[in-house]
């Protein structure tokens, strides 16, 4: 449970993020909270198993707001 908490912390963090960056009066911070930082990135790859075609890869680059969602998450989780 406490997992999937922080994934939404994430992904909230995130949304909120993008919708601020269309907000005039934070055209300052913005840039700062919307930048991702690659943490890292597993290049997609593909298995032909000649049946089916399966490709998978795996990337993640969070951003402040991001970030600031799972803290918030975890705070949140740990108080309730």
């Amino acid at each position: 449970m406490f997992v999937l908490f922080v994934v939404v912390g994430a992904i909230l963090g995130g949304i909120i993020g993008e919708l601020m960056r269309q907000v005039d009066a934070f055209s300052g911070v913005i840039p700062y909270l919307v930048t991702t930082y690659p943490v890292f990135n597993i290049e997609p790859f593909t298995v032909n198993l000649y049946v089916i075609q399966l490709t998978l890869g795996l990337s993640f680059a969070p951003n402040l707001m991001s970030i600031l969602g799972i803290v918030l998450a975890v705070f949140l989780f740990r108080k309730y």
